[in-house]
């Protein structure tokens, strides 16, 4: 078992938006942390200079960490061909990154996963792997079941991947367990179907994020705060369930593997839009989509099977609220948080950070205008046409 981080929930502690907070080992200068959007601006994996300029806005802009997404520890981990992925060639493009946040007293953060089940074959060159062999639409293909050389491989791939982070200067590490990514497809009955030690009951079914979670923090070591990204639950019948995910952070608690969980939810191949609410850009979605089976199921059948959630203001907060009550380990509040006195109730209710994502895309130095009395809520309307971005060039705002 690992040492407890020491910074657990204090319910009696006043906290300040804009003061100094600590996360594990580390202090932020601020509780606001830019979470992990995936930017669609690395070249061959690697880091550009297109990539430090976009997260450089957020760090001037004020926040306390901003998170370079999605960086898979392995190549078969990827989504797409680009993608960042987790070797030594990538460390000097990463240490420009660390440097380049660093000089504008931000902290920075990489968020590191796999994609299992839906990673993509045409990028990757091989069949996407995950829990149990099923047919991914995403993949267009049958996942290989893991074998006890993958979990083996796997394990050692997040910790080297860990100790890269720490080569380049990172702050902090986010092991991604959540939104269908490999992690979750584990923890999530719809994807784990396993008969074995890794299968079945929920306990059996977080024995591999445990594993990995307990392995990133041993290389990370003690100078780098380490925490997850954990789905609540995925947004559908089948999936995983809230009960459930209250039961594997009381395990990761217990642990004592992570220094935070940064709460979310929804399943990418199933409830995409779950984690982000408001409009979907189908159009785009089509334009975008390179692969003519998957061009032709969104053109005929998007709208079927591409469920709308109306967005609210702090929409993840009163399932977040469970998990306050739960566990005493420090949570960050994500989902839809774009208002200073959503921020500000959800420090007096205990949670300490806020972590977001599309209200900075839309204003890069929304906190420092906070700050300053300027702004109350980020300019963001939920049209969700910033992920369409991603494709065409990097994600961004069309309303900058």
């Amino acid at each position: 078992m690992q040492t407890m981080p020491s910074n657990n929930h204090n319910p009696n502690e006043t906290r300040s938006l804009f003061a100094p907070a600590r996360l594990g080992p580390i202090t932020l200068r601020n509780r606001i942390v830019k979470c992990g959007t995936n930017e669609g601006m690395s070249r061959r994996g690697l880091v550009t200079d297109q990539l430090i300029a976009w997260h450089r806005e957020f760090a001037a802009g004020g926040v306390g960490m901003t998170t370079l997404a999605y960086c898979a520890v392995s190549p078969e981990g990827r989504t797409f061909a680009d993608q960042m992925w987790m070797r030594e060639e990538a460390l000097p493009g990463l240490r420009r990154f660390t440097d380049a946040m660093h000089a504008e007293g931000a902290r920075a953060s990489i968020q590191i996963g796999h994609a299992g089940w839906f990673a993509d074959p045409a990028a990757t060159g091989t069949a996407p792997l995950g829990p149990s062999r099923t047919f991914s639409p995403h993949a267009q293909a049958f996942s290989r079941a893991m074998t006890r050389e993958d979990f083996e491989r796997l394990t050692s791939a997040f910790g080297e991947s860990a100790r890269l982070a720490v080569a380049a200067d990172f702050d902090a590490i986010e092991v991604h367990a959540g939104h269908g990514y490999l992690l979750n497809q584990f923890l999530s009955p719809y994807n784990n179907r396993r008969g074995d030690e890794w299968g079945g009951s929920i306990e059996n079914r977080a024995r591999f994020p445990r594993q990995v979670f307990n392995t990133v923090r041993q290389a990370a070591g003690a100078a780098v705060a380490v925490y997850a990204k954990l789905n609540m639950d995925d947004g559908f019948s089948g999936g995983l369930q809230i009960e459930e995910s209250l039961q594997v952070a009381k395990w990761i608690e217990a642990d004592g593997s992570l220094d935070a969980l940064q709460l979310t939810g929804g399943h990418t191949t199933r409830t995409p839009f779950y984690l982000m609410r408001g409009e979907v850009p189908l159009q785009g979605m089509i334009e975008n989509q390179h692969h003519w089976a998957r061009r032709i199921i969104l053109k005929l059948f998007g709208r079927q099977i591409i469920r709308a959630y109306p967005f609210e203001e702090g929409f993840f907060l009163p399932q977040a609220r469970r998990f306050r009550a739960a566990v005493s380990l420090p949570l960050m509040l994500l989902g839809g948080v774009t208002k200073l006195d959503t921020m500000e109730q959800a420090l007096a209710e205990g949670f300490e950070f806020i972590a977001m994502g599309r209200g900075l895309i839309r204003d890069p130095d929304l906190v420092r205008r906070m700050e300053s009395g300027e702004l109350r809520a980020s300019r963001c309307v939920p049209c969700n046409r910033c992920i369409i971005e991603m494709e065409r060039g990097g994600t961004r705002c069309i309303y900058r």
